[in-house]
């Protein structure tokens, strides 16, 4: 004992400056993640154990619904998905279609199916109509039409995976919640591509949900989601971000959610599904949308997201440092040890994460995946700046 007492004293006397700085950011970075592992990330396992151990508090009232969906151009979607919601196992409720100028047979779809289900409503946005975010609007007449004060809003491109759908997400609107996230998958595929949207979808879903859990909700998906309309009321609807293509969901929540007017959804019949892009074009256009609203975030959810994305970048570029160290192995396998600390760490939480959502477990392409996300990100953020330009697509989509 004595003798690696000896060896540990002699190893941090003949450290160099150098070396305690890449040793002191190492170990402060490696701490901040650990943190976001153990004490965020872990949230949703915890919810989980509470709600099989009938501690968590739900509603058993079903009150009634409106289900908004807005739709442009989704002829085929609607065909496939909206009978899926229109045959939830629900007492009441409404689903309301808004045609946002739809160019196809949209219309006649829609017609057709009302013939079918008396609890389908639809309205439109007239084609003349000028404004700066259609969905935004569109949206707002979809809430405007609804009969119902809770509003669970979807797309035209996704389904819900079960018919208990509307009553899973509505047994969190007890007294006090005005807001719930929901999760909304992809449709799993084989390849690479949909590898990485599964991951970017799931990781984004650990973040806002488990954030929630901890008092801090920050942004939702409009795939799935539902909210009272006495929020939608006070916030003035998306008036402070009408300038914005996106943001109907994450900007809404951000603005609207607090700890105590929010919960989280996580039973697997909550879940819903959407349609993967099957292009890494259309998949850089979609993220590249969603990162413009990331600024406008409330400055603790920035700092929140900020923080970690940080930690991770410095934790990876120092401890690549310090393994080239070849004239200190001492320092490099107290470097390799945090960084399989981390890595076991990481595969426990993530892979926990992606089994309370129904996703696909990661192994060894976790550490890839985990460092060529961001580096997507920093890139499709920064296309503005050099002026690229995305093709002309739906701005909402």
């Amino acid at each position: 004992m004595q003798a690696i007492f000896n060896a540990i004293l002699s190893f941090f006397t003949r450290m160099s400056i150098p070396e305690w700085i890449l040793l002191g950011t190492l170990t402060a970075a490696f701490t901040v993640q650990m943190v976001y592992y153990w004490g965020f990330y872990t949230g949703l396992s915890r919810y989980r154990r509470r709600v099989r151990r009938s501690k968590e508090n739900f509603s058993t009232q079903k009150p009634p619904v409106s289900v908004v969906i807005c739709s442009k151009n989704e002829l085929d979607n609607l065909h496939d998905f909206l009978p899926s919601l229109l045959e939830q196992d629900y007492p009441e409720y409404e689903v309301v279609v808004v045609d946002d100028g739809s160019t196809d047979a949209t219309a006649d779809e829609l017609t057709r199916l009302k013939s079918l289900y008396p609890h389908l409503q639809t309205t439109f946005v007239p084609q003349e109509a000028k404004f700066i975010n259609s969905k935004k609007f569109a949206l707002t007449l979809g809430i405007k039409a609804a009969k119902h004060d809770l509003l669970l809003l979807t797309d035209a491109d996704c389904r819900p995976v079960s018919k208990h759908w509307i009553s899973a997400m509505v047994r969190n609107f007890t007294e006090g919640t005005d807001l719930v996230l929901g999760y909304s998958g992809y449709k799993r595929e084989h390849t690479l591509l949909n590898c990485f949207i599964s991951y970017d979808t799931m990781t984004i879903a650990m973040q806002y949900l488990n954030f929630a859990l901890a008092g801090h909700p920050y942004m939702g998906v409009g795939r799935n989601m539902a909210y009272r309309r006495s929020l939608f009321v006070e916030n003035k609807g998306f008036n402070s971000h009408l300038n914005v293509n996106s943001g109907d969901d994450d900007l809404f929540v951000n603005e609207a959610g607090t700890g105590r007017n929010t919960r989280i959804e996580a039973s697997p019949l909550s879940f819903t599904e959407s349609l993967p892009k099957t292009t890494w074009h259309d998949w850089f256009h979609q993220k590249r949308r969603h990162l413009t609203t990331a600024s406008r975030y409330r400055s603790g959810s920035r700092w929140l997201l900020g923080c970690e994305y940080v930690s991770r970048a410095v934790f990876y570029i120092v401890l690549t440092a310090t393994l080239l160290q070849t004239g200190n192995p001492p320092l490099q396998l107290t470097a390799a040890a945090f960084g399989l600390i981390r890595w076991i760490t990481q595969y426990a939480v993530i892979n926990y994460n992606a089994y309370a959502l129904n996703e696909r477990k990661y192994y060894f392409g976790l550490v890839l995946l985990d460092i060529l996300l961001p580096l997507i990100q920093i890139k499709l953020s920064l296309d503005p700046v050099f002026g690229k330009r995305s093709r002309k697509t739906t701005p909402w989509k």
